[in-house]
């Protein structure tokens, strides 16, 4: 019952970060987007990983701790992006 719960959890988390990515590649902007808590979330999901694999608890579970960070890791890449889309907005503006 316990993995089932924790898959529950992650699936609730899993479905709300594509709709952030998505919506933090339309608006263009890094502004408003904080990579130190993409960062911090990273790592949560790897140290859950983690703890699966040390634990030896590999099952079901695993597979959405691996597609929730790959999905937060998208936010960085996007976040790289629009940054760089603001510094370059910012230099048009200086020039």
């Amino acid at each position: 019952m316990g993995a089932i719960l924790e898959t529950a959890m992650l699936i609730c988390f899993g479905f709300s970060w594509p709709l952030n990515v998505i919506k933090a590649y339309k608006a263009k902007t890094a502004k408003g987007t904080s990579l130190p808590f993409i960062l911090l979330i990273i790592t949560g999901y790897i140290a859950g990983i983690s703890a699966k694999l040390i634990s030896g608890q590999i099952n079901y579970v695993l597979i959405a701790y691996l597609l929730n960070l790959a999905i937060v890791s998208l936010n960085v890449v996007v976040y790289f992006r629009n940054a760089s889309l603001d510094k370059k907005r910012s230099i048009e503006l200086e020039a």
